[in-house]
């Protein structure tokens, strides 16, 4: 969506914009058809191609998604003080996912055969969201999905926060509060994990390493977390806040790929710095982010104190736009490195060495000519030290981690909320090697996949 267009918005929507641009700069949203219903703008105001954001998107998620063009249910009180401030429409939409999966080789099947190969999932999810004003000062994004391969609707990202204005010094503040229920799904750029683009979707039948950073596994089925953020200047970005366990009240099965039973003990700190200069039609987003937590295995007394897995964060991201009206580039990356003390799992595994540490790269880009046709490309690599007792028995048959591969997609995109992709990963190393990594004969080239998807959202 390029930086400005208010396609059929008045006066009062077109100042409101304004002064969100200044005061705010750069934040991100979603631009799901609640909120073109909220603002009266089109998909493109927020957007390059769903779900990346522009500098305005950027703005719009950090100013509490509060911007709106729509007749309102409001109470003053005799101060001049809001009340009530209501959408007299709720600002609700649809999300609707169908694909097709195919793999260059079956994958194997737990009975001892091979699995189905070239699997239609109609829907793979289906979504229903809340996207827009709460109340004064008060916005939201809220996300339920319905996952087909577990047959359930389920809590997915969600984002409720507070936003004002000020200044500090002579230059302007945004500040703000999120309540969310998982890291990143709160910040700002598309670089980091919860929104990483390009490649945001892809297919849910694939399968998966065995080892993934805690920043990009945690899932937002484990944690609830509160943090408050600042934007100085249009420039400076910091926010700093705690997730606490919450797989209960958020509903879902805790995700962790090395031990998916365990859950959150404790808080767990956050934190996110990043520098956003802007020139022309150009901006780069430089940042550092920061995430602890430790895990209790299932079953575990954690009141006489039964040892932990514990986990240290800490990533590089970068992002760059180019937004011109009929060229779009993206250039985005991430760099994840994962201290792990494995101490629960020491105590339950004999051999299995505490000490481990986790790597992950990722980088993409993406070219879009009138927001209707486009292509992306990727790399990606996960690296870690050899630990046998920890990753054989997931399969791994050398005990590494380490796999890598390249993403390739192609999109159109005939209206702005329909786009069709059809999108290749192929492995150059899967679970540890090349070939024969999990001691059946099975290789990182089998695991290659063609993926086609129609995403729809109304």
């Amino acid at each position: 969506m390029q930086l400005l267009q208010a396609r059929g918005a008045g006066p009062t929507l077109a100042a409101a914009v304004v002064v969100a641009i200044l005061l705010a700069g750069s934040t991100r949203a979603l631009a799901v058809p609640s909120f073109a219903r909220q603002t009266g703008m089109a998909c493109e105001a927020c957007h390059t191609v769903f779900p990346e954001l522009t500098p305005f998107g950027r703005a719009f998620k950090m100013n509490g998604y509060l911007i709106d063009n729509l007749p309102q249910v409001k109470e003053v009180t005799a101060d001049q003080k809001e009340a009530l401030l209501l959408n007299w429409l709720p600002p609700l939409s649809v999300q609707f996912i169908a694909s097709y999966t195919k793999f260059q080789t079956a994958l194997p099947d737990p009975s001892g055969g091979v699995s189905q190969n070239g699997t239609v999932q109609f829907p793979e999810a289906f979504s229903f969201f809340y996207a827009g004003r709460i109340a004064p000062k008060l916005g939201g994004f809220i996300q339920i999905t319905y996952d087909n391969n577990a047959d359930a609707f389920g809590w997915d990202n969600t984002d409720i926060r507070f936003a004002d204005q000020t200044t500090l010094g002579k230059d302007s503040l945004t500040w703000g509060v999120s309540f969310n229920n998982s890291p990143t799904v709160q910040d700002p750029w598309n670089s980091t994990p919860a929104w990483h683009y390009p490649f945001s979707q892809t297919s849910s039948l694939a399968p998966s390493p065995v080892a993934t950073t805690q920043l990009q596994g945690i899932g937002n089925s484990m944690v609830a977390g509160l943090s408050a953020y600042g934007y100085w200047n249009n420039l400076v970005y910091l926010e700093l806040g705690g997730y606490a366990p919450a797989p209960h009240a958020l509903g879902g099965v805790p995700l962790n790929s090395q031990f998916p039973s365990d859950t959150v003990h404790g808080g767990s700190p956050y934190w996110r710095v990043a520098v956003q200069p802007q020139w022309g039609r150009q901006s780069l987003e430089v940042g550092l982010v920061g995430f602890a937590d430790q895990l209790t295995p299932q079953g575990s007394n954690v009141t006489t104190g039964s040892p932990t897995n514990q986990y240290k964060d800490i990533a590089f991201d970068a992002e760059y736009q180019f937004l011109g009206d009929d060229n779009m580039v993206t250039a985005e990356l991430i760099y994840i490195y994962e201290n792990q003390n494995l101490n629960a799992a020491a105590t339950a595994t004999p051999g299995l060495d505490p000490s481990n540490t986790l790597k992950t790269f990722n980088v993409g880009a993406s070219y879009f000519y009138q927001r209707q046709l486009g292509g992306s490309i990727g790399y990606f690599t996960t690296t870690g030290n050899t630990n046998a007792a920890l990753y054989t028995p997931m399969g791994s048959a050398n005990g590494s981690p380490d796999t890598s591969g390249w993403m390739f997609e192609f999109d159109y995109l005939p209206w702005q909320n329909v786009k069709l992709a059809l999108q290749y990963t192929l492995y150059t190393k899967f679970n540890g090697a090349s070939t024969n990594y999990d001691g059946t004969g099975r290789n990182a080239s089998n695991n290659n996949t063609l993926y086609l998807f129609a995403w729809l959202a109304f």
